[in-house]
């Protein structure tokens, strides 16, 4: 493998542009996360597809184990259009894309995996139909016709077609495959939306449509996606709850904070644990003492809850999860007493007992959020 990638860097030696800034056109930028065996096929065909362009390409690393980084690095001796950013401390596709297009000066940016799955013949296309039409972003497709998935598994094609109708809870239902992660955008387009992206996950079309303040004016090209060659899917179960995320953010951001959304659900989720603990526990025992064994279980459910979805990014592990719970526990006592307090003063005020007990509740939540926030999934 050594002598193989050696020779193809031998053939880089001939390529060695130095194009001034002004003259840059298109920056392709690749997030990559232990991708080391795939870096030199995919420059070699960017230089097979994008000869007749003044273009670069940006690798952004998340610090990969299997030394991505470095390989690429060591093409970029020999290429001056491949660039490396090495994450340290962070990771997540779509905030990786988002540091890249940050880090060129590109009037046009396009956005490929690192796994040779999408097809880079098509970039060049889309970046004239970008430009003939007057677009500000230009989507390669595998749901429209002439495009494929290739040789999915029935299990992943069904979570696709699952993921796509959820998306059109927040893009336009226009758009046949909202999932893409095949793409170029215009830099005008892309500096328009970027303040208002959350950088969540891995679906970074879906953020920059949903986050633009004007809809994009897009067209789709279709392609085929390809069979992954080298290294492994990054398609599990986090990644599915960074999307669902991502969804709840778009769909309420505006107004709340996705993590007090999530909160306040895994709160509504208590709720029915606490109702069917007492339930279970009034069987044998008095309704004091099951109302108490009730509220600790409600208690620990929600806080194992938001320690695995909801602060997923900050989740405490070994004797730092004990911790957790007790300050969890004592922040949501503290709240429970508040909710009781607030809702009999404004009940004894003459208002509705189900408007009383929703001041109560509320109060209780945003209290329990902000409270836990700072000091059981505090970021210090």
């Amino acid at each position: 493998m050594e002598t193989v990638q050696s020779a193809r860097l031998v053939a880089f030696q001939s390529v060695k542009p130095d194009l001034p800034a002004a003259l840059l056109e298109l920056s392709v930028i690749v997030p990559t996360f232990n991708e080391r065996d795939n870096v030199v096929p995919l420059v070699e065909r960017l230089q097979s597809a994008l000869s007749p362009l003044a273009w670069e390409v940006i690798f952004v690393d998340d610090d990969s184990p299997d030394g991505t980084a470095d390989e690429i690095r060591a093409v970029a001796q020999d290429d001056r259009r491949v660039r490396c950013i090495q994450r340290v401390g962070r990771r997540g596709l779509s905030s990786a894309v988002l540091e890249g297009m940050l880090a060129t000066s590109a009037p046009y940016l396009a956005v490929l995996d690192g796994d040779l799955q999408h097809d880079e013949t098509l970039i060049p296309r889309m970046l004239d139909r970008l430009k003939q039409d007057s677009l500000d972003i230009v989507i390669g497709s595998r749901y429209m016709p002439g495009g494929a998935t290739g040789d999915w598994s029935p299990r992943r094609a069904a979570l696709s077609r699952l993921a796509t109708r959820f998306a059109r809870l927040v893009v336009s239902s226009e758009l046949t495959d909202p999932m893409s992660g095949f793409f170029v955008i215009t830099r005008s387009s892309f500096n328009r939306a970027v303040h208002r992206t959350s950088g969540q996950g891995f679906k970074i079309l879906i953020d920059l449509l949903a986050s633009s303040p004007t809809p994009l004016k897009f067209a789709e090209m279709p392609y085929t996606f390809r069979e992954r060659q080298r290294g492994m899917t990054k398609l599990e179960t986090p990644v599915v709850w960074q999307y669902v995320m991502l969804l709840v953010e778009k769909l309420t951001g505006r107004w709340l904070p996705v993590r007090f959304v999530l909160f306040a659900a895994v709160g509504a989720c208590g709720l029915v644990v606490h109702l069917a603990t007492l339930r279970l526990m009034l069987t044998g025992f008095g309704f004091s003492f099951s109302q108490v064994a009730a509220t600790v279980m409600s208690m620990v459910s929600n806080f194992s809850i938001n320690n695995a979805l909801t602060y997923r990014d900050r989740r405490l592990r070994g004797p730092s999860f004990l911790t957790g719970l007790l300050t969890f526990c004592a922040i949501c006592s503290i709240g429970a007493v508040a909710n009781v307090r607030l809702a009999t003063e404004i009940f004894e005020r003459h208002y509705e007992w189900w408007l009383s007990g929703l001041a109560g509740a509320a109060a209780s939540v945003v209290w329990n959020y902000t409270v836990t926030s700072l000091f059981t999934w505090s970021t210090e």
